[in-house]
């Protein structure tokens, strides 16, 4: 099976970044616009998520850590938190 990427990184990965940008801007909003219908993108696209895909990234989702899997996305360097050493 081939992956679609966009230059060397996977669209789902590019698709998740812009979803969990949006969430934050959602949870920032003083109108309260509904978080269900974003916490559903974010799990359809996380299933999309290649085999081998960054396991700290899944570990990221599966936890329900926005802020730390959007930090990978971005390549940036996660601080460790109670999960692990």
């Amino acid at each position: 099976m081939r992956l679609a990427t966009l230059g060397g990184v996977l669209r789902v990965e590019v698709q998740l970044e812009a979803v969990l940008a949006e969430l934050e801007a959602a949870v920032r909003d003083p109108r309260q616009p509904p978080l269900a219908p974003l916490f559903e993108r974010i799990d359809r696209l996380a299933a999309q998520l290649p085999p081998d895909a960054d396991p700290e990234l899944r570990h990221f989702l599966q936890r329900k850590s926005y802020t730390k899997a959007r930090e990978r996305l971005r390549g940036g360097a996660v601080a460790r938190g109670s999960c692990g050493p």
